[in-house]
């Protein structure tokens, strides 16, 4: 037994509109290829011209016209959608920071919400790492913006090509991957896929992209699903793209290196059990 999952590539703008028609077509032509789970990419509804843009959407937890697509998408096609990241109101403080400071109060979560086909909320995950970055010529920092969750996340999807058990899914966000104790704490009980939605830079994905999503494939013995941007964005961003599925056994199912598209790949559970019977590194575990 197998299904099909998919990585969805987008190239976001500042137009949410836009974003969410170039989502619709996307999940359309997944569900059209056999997916039974698609994840969008982090930011996959906008990618603004300020960081601060993101406040100005950001939705009531469970309402609002983004978290409405998701789950009409999810019903329409009757299958699992992992919504990417989109900005969910937190009751925070801003945090000081060199630039533009957030207005007060203003920090948002980034949520990752998973909806099932009858386009119901199986679980969010409110990304728990936030990025800064500066190496002279870029310069990032989500915690202007972005408050921070606090708790690893993972569903169980009922699944019949899955077989009797449920798949497990764990969730993160972006820049959580360079954190293996938060994978590690998803492995309990084992996740059979980590999804990893993202919006690398091109500068960080081209030295670490795919070494990272290998690594946790490897080191957790479970499927990664990627989904990243990739591209040239209209607010001058680059991301680095190259959405990939990974096997248990770290191998590299799928790719897209840039621009929109459907990065799909069929993943089996004997594949999960041949791998973790053969070496069985999860069961060796003396720390943590």
């Amino acid at each position: 037994m197998s299904i099909k999952i998919a990585a969805l590539q987008m190239v976001s703008t500042p137009d949410v509109g836009r974003n969410l028609d170039a989502a619709a077509a996307l999940i359309a032509d997944a569900a059209a290829a056999g997916a039974a789970l698609v994840a969008l990419p982090e930011y996959f509804c906008l990618l603004g011209r300020r960081d601060t843009d993101k406040l100005a959407i950001a939705e009531a937890p469970g309402r609002g016209p983004i978290q409405e697509f998701l789950a009409a998408a999810a019903r329409r096609h009757g299958l699992f959608i992992l919504g990417g990241t989109l900005p969910v109101s937190a009751a925070l403080p801003a945090r000081p920071g060199a630039g533009e400071p957030a207005p007060a109060g203003a920090r948002v979560l980034n949520r990752s919400c998973l909806y099932t086909p009858a386009g119901t909320v199986a679980a969010h995950y409110d990304k728990v790492h936030l990025f800064a970055f500066d190496n002279g010529r870029e310069s990032y920092d989500e915690g202007r913006t972005l408050a921070a969750g606090s708790e690893p996340v993972a569903a169980d999807l009922e699944l019949p090509a899955w077989g009797a058990a449920p798949l497990r899914l764990g969730l993160s966000v972006c820049y959580d991957l360079r954190f293996p104790e938060l994978y590690r704490a998803l492995m309990r009980p084992p996740c059979d896929v980590i999804a990893v939605p993202s919006a690398f830079t091109h500068t960080t994905g081209l030295a670490h992209w795919e070494v990272l999503l290998r690594a946790r494939a490897i080191e957790n013995q479970c499927y990664v699903l990627a989904a990243a941007q990739g591209g040239t964005h209209e607010n001058g961003r680059r991301t680095f793209g190259h959405s990939l599925i990974v096997d248990p056994w770290g191998e590299v199912l799928a790719c897209r290196e840039e621009g929109t598209g459907v990065v799909l790949a069929e993943i089996d559970p004997q594949r999960l059990a041949h791998v973790r019977r053969q070496l069985p590194a999860l069961q060796h575990r003396r720390v943590g």
